[in-house]
């Protein structure tokens, strides 16, 4: 897929911006992340221990929450690098177009609509445990 130049520029933009926001948003949750919320329920007298579980639990959605940014912002990296080497906008599964508009949506998109469709019912419960 041969995007315009204005196209391609439009894409970039969003890219940066997103790249920001994301680092921005894991700056200020790494500083919180000495475990604020935990710190302030464990520090009231007496801590039982559904507080200490409430604390537990904040932190580790902090945690996720951290991991989920850090994985966009590989996401746009892996962008960027696709755009450097003239891949960007080819599906990585199929190699055909993605679409402009799927970009304009989604700038670090990998995969067609078609492909991605298929990639999330084949890995739709992957890293889910199951008993």
């Amino acid at each position: 897929m041969v995007l315009t130049r204005t196209q391609c520029s439009k894409i970039e933009s969003k890219l940066d911006r997103q790249y920001e926001s994301l680092l921005e948003e894991v700056r200020d949750a790494l500083e919180k992340s000495e475990n604020q919320q935990y710190i302030e329920l464990i520090d009231r007298a007496p801590a039982d221990i559904g507080d200490q579980a409430t604390g537990d639990a904040l932190a580790d959605l902090n945690l996720a929450i951290i991991d989920r940014h850090v994985r966009e912002i590989r996401d746009i990296e892996a962008s960027w690098a696709r755009i450097a080497n003239g891949s960007f906008g080819a599906c990585i599964d199929c190699g055909g177009d993605i679409g402009f508009e799927r970009l304009l949506a989604y700038p670090s998109a990998k995969r067609c609509y078609t492909c991605q469709q298929q990639h999330e019912k084949t890995y739709a419960h992957e890293g889910n445990p199951t008993l």
